[in-house]
Order: structure tokens, then sequence, then C-alpha cells
């Protein structure tokens, strides 16, 4: 409800869904998203590549930098080059959509760990 309030592309957003769920281990929320994807539209060959965006040209530079910065905050405790993360995604997103963005990378990455510690596993 709230997430799909925000105005960002629900296919946009079931990616970076993915992307978080896989960095955390989360097969629940993998199959879910994914299946999420495909029943947006979504390429199989890009729901089955997310993870190794940057080794194809199937991502736009705006999904790249959606993606860039799914992978920096849900890598937070490891470091990374947040400054460049940040830059490509405001290069392609407005403050609001930068603000919502993080707020469902930020959901996703509660939820995963929910379902990961209540050991919920997809059917």
């Amino acid at each position: 409800a709230v997430i799909d309030a925000t105005g960002l592309d629900k296919r946009l957003i079931a990616l970076v869904e993915l992307r978080a769920s896989q960095i955390n281990g989360c097969a629940f929320c993998m199959h879910m998203h994914a299946a999420q994807a495909r029943k947006l539209g979504e390429d199989n060959a890009r729901i089955d590549t997310v993870a190794g965006w940057r080794d194809t040209d199937w991502f736009s530079e705006r999904e790249q930098a959606a993606l860039g910065w799914t992978e920096y905050l849900t890598r937070l405790s490891q470091g990374g080059d947040g400054d460049a993360a940040y830059a490509a995604l405001a290069e392609h997103f407005s403050e609001k959509e930068r603000s919502d963005l993080s707020y469902v990378i930020g959901v996703i990455n509660m939820w995963n760990r929910f379902s990961v510690g209540f050991q919920t596993h997809p059917e």
C-alpha cells in the first residue's frame, strides 16, 4: 500500500526487492519477488541475472543506479563507496524518488531479516 503509493515503477521495485533479498539470503522473499516481477511482465533473463546486473547491458542506467543504491544500503556494515552510489542515484532520480526508493530498500531489508530469522521458506 505505502510502497505502491511511491509512484516508482512497480517492476523496478520488484527488482530492487529481489536484489536485496538475494544479498540477505532470504529464499522466501527471492521466490516471492521473482514471481512478482514475472507477473508484472519482467523478462526472465533480467530476473535471472539481477545479481550480475553490472555484467550485462540489460539494465538501464536508472535501474543500475537503483540496484547500486540497493546494494550499498543493504551492505552498510560492509562499507562501500556510498558517494559513488549516491551520485549515480542523484543523476537518475529526483529527491522524492531517492527518498521513496530508500524507504522501499529499508522495508525489504526489514522483511528479509524477519523472514530469515523466523525461518520462513517458499512453498
